[in-house]
């Protein structure tokens, strides 16, 4: 595979070692998550969905999943690591992971709920650019702007994707070309694992945005008001009322810029080619602007732009997003319960569209 040069943390001298050496010194996530498949194996099933190559060596993309193996159960999908530097959404995924794998030895109640619901993880998508601390793949493309999808509106300039080089930054890839492995595999995961669901939801981890958590939804690519925002509307006050000291944000992507290429939108309108289905992905962009702006000092740093370097606040960032992960967990179980039907879905269309796009 092709390197690339715009946003690297760390250098391509790599010295020829073993894949576990490799590993410990430049993917730590990788071989943290290893050692969780080995040491809770009897609660995972677990599914390399593609191979890529980093100097020698073979790096697996894996996808974890929990619970119930039936076609039609709601699912929830927890999704990491998409752009390589953003090391902080892959810790979060396998600190909770973690913690559901050492619950479930014990904990009967989330036995119960995982025969109703799936979970599947994909915490790791890019471990090539995160071997090497780059926003983008081996081959220089941004994976979130590489679906075959133009934006309806006008995008941002460059960071709505380009295809001049692959040695700037938010390359979309060579136009014509598949998409990347990495994005295909996320694709073919989310086609086969949540589509034959009745209710399915993805959490996908950012970081590198704002001084607020921020929920975003789609579209990225367009300021129109996507299909189910009745139903965004409704889980949305949900979290409000049983959470009401959250500080989380939730919004369409567009309110900030617009991208060609998202795979949440291409996915998003694959979904509604199945009708009686519900798909809704949700990314969660932490505010990591508030960790520069208490340490200054992390502007010295590439990583620092994503990810907090403060050991206290790195510490609190793994805590403070489990009660999100649970909240959601528990909607997508539960969803026949508070899913807008007849006139309320109408109510919430008629307020969502004054609150969220007036």
């Amino acid at each position: 595979m092709n390197t690339q040069v715009d946003d690297r943390a760390v250098g391509s001298d790599v010295e020829p070692q073993s894949y576990f050496g490799y590993c410990r010194r430049y993917l730590p996530e990788l071989f943290r998550l290893e050692q969780l498949v080995s040491a809770h194996a009897q609660h995972l099933r677990v599914d390399v969905v593609t191979q890529v190559v980093s100097e020698n060596q073979v790096l697996p993309v894996y996808a974890l999943t929990l619970g119930s193996r039936a076609a039609e159960a709601p699912v929830i999908a927890l999704v990491g690591g998409v752009h390589g530097v953003e090391r902080i959404g892959s810790q979060i995924l396998l600190v909770f992971l973690e913690n559901l794998c050492r619950r479930l030895q014990w904990d009967t109640g989330l036995q119960e709920e995982l025969k109703h619901l799936r979970l599947v993880f994909l915490p790791l998508m890019n471990p090539v650019g995160m071997a090497h601390g780059w926003r983008s793949n081996g081959n220089g493309v941004d994976l979130m702007r590489n679906a075959p999808l133009d934006a309806r509106d006008d995008p941002a300039w460059m960071v709505g994707g380009q295809r001049i080089s692959h040695h700037l930054p938010w390359f979309r890839g060579v136009e014509g070309e598949p998409m990347q492995p990495e994005a295909k595999a996320l694709c073919a995961l989310v086609e086969q694992q949540l589509f034959p669901a009745v209710f399915s939801l993805v959490l996908d981890v950012h970081s590198g945005f704002g001084v607020r958590d921020r929920l975003w939804f789609p579209y990225a690519g367009s300021t129109e008001p996507l299909e189910h925002l009745a139903e965004l509307a409704a889980l949305s006050q949900l979290l409000d009322e049983t959470h009401p000291h959250h500080d989380y944000l939730m919004e369409p992507q567009f309110d900030h810029y617009i991208c060609h290429g998202d795979l949440w939108d291409f996915l998003y309108l694959r979904s509604l080619e199945r009708p009686g289905h519900i798909f809704l992905p949700l990314t969660l962009e932490i505010g990591s602007w508030l960790w520069v702006k208490k340490n200054p000092r992390q502007l010295i740093s590439f990583s620092g732009l994503f990810n907090p370097l403060v050991p206290h606040r790195h510490q609190r960032a793994m805590r403070r997003h489990h009660l999100l992960l649970e909240f959601l967990m528990r909607a997508v179980r539960s969803s026949s319960a508070w899913l807008p039907t007849g006139k309320q879905q109408s109510r919430f269309q008629i307020n969502a569209i004054k609150d969220w796009y007036g």
